[in-house]
């Protein structure tokens, strides 16, 4: 039983703790102060309730038609192709932070942009229902509940040590420079992985 749960935590970490659009969001609001916690609580729920679908079978119905998947690779192609152009403008035109700033974003607004990196990314979707739904049917019984419950931690201990984290750094992005390199690399990760989204798509005849 317990193993079921580590294997779903350790699985969990290794596939979250790539660099994407929701961890470099939640860094950003946690390097800001940004209502950080609340990004992350946000974060952290999408991620348990797509868990939760995925252990329920919903990844296996999705797997078996390929049409769903190849609109998914498409998809996420082009909105992480958005979002990295939009880290690129930042990266040419950086600000430093005031230690005194509470960023640029309302709370509403903070949510709102934390549900959209959540919910509107399909490689969200591939990671956590397809993927750890797919790997959850390999569990009998309560333990493949029990490898859900392992992932789901996982999401919630990495989103929330994002903003813990993001908050200590606060200091050394108060210059510019520090921005400039940090949205730079979210740029090429993001575009790194929409590159290979669409070249699975495509090498699928899509």
């Amino acid at each position: 039983m317990v193993g079921a749960y580590l294997s779903g935590l350790g699985v969990g970490l290794g596939l979250i703790v790539a660099i994407g659009a929701q961890n470099a969001f939640v860094l950003a609001r946690g390097v800001r102060g940004n209502h950080h916690w609340a990004v992350a609580g946000v974060c952290s729920l999408c991620d348990l309730v797509l868990i939760a679908a995925g252990v329920l079978g919903l990844g296996a119905a999705v797997a078996r038609h390929p049409a769903l998947a190849a609109v998914a690779g498409w998809g996420g192609a082009v909105f992480l192709s958005w979002y990295g152009f939009l880290a690129l403008r930042s990266a040419l035109r950086p600000r430093g932070l005031a230690a005194n700033e509470d960023g640029d974003l309302s709370r509403s607004a903070a949510v709102a942009a934390a549900l959209t990196v959540s919910l509107l990314n399909p490689h969200v979707y591939l990671d956590t229902v397809m993927l750890l739904g797919s790997v959850s049917g390999s569990f009998p019984g309560g333990e493949r509940w029990l490898f859900g419950l392992g992932a789901g931690t996982a999401s919630v201990l990495w989103f929330f040590g994002l903003a813990l984290g993001g908050r200590a750094l606060a200091p050394l992005f108060a210059k510019p420079a520090s921005w400039r390199v940090l949205d730079a690399a979210v740029c090429l990760t993001l575009w790194g992985v929409a590159i290979s989204l669409a070249k699975s798509a495509y090498a699928g005849g899509f």
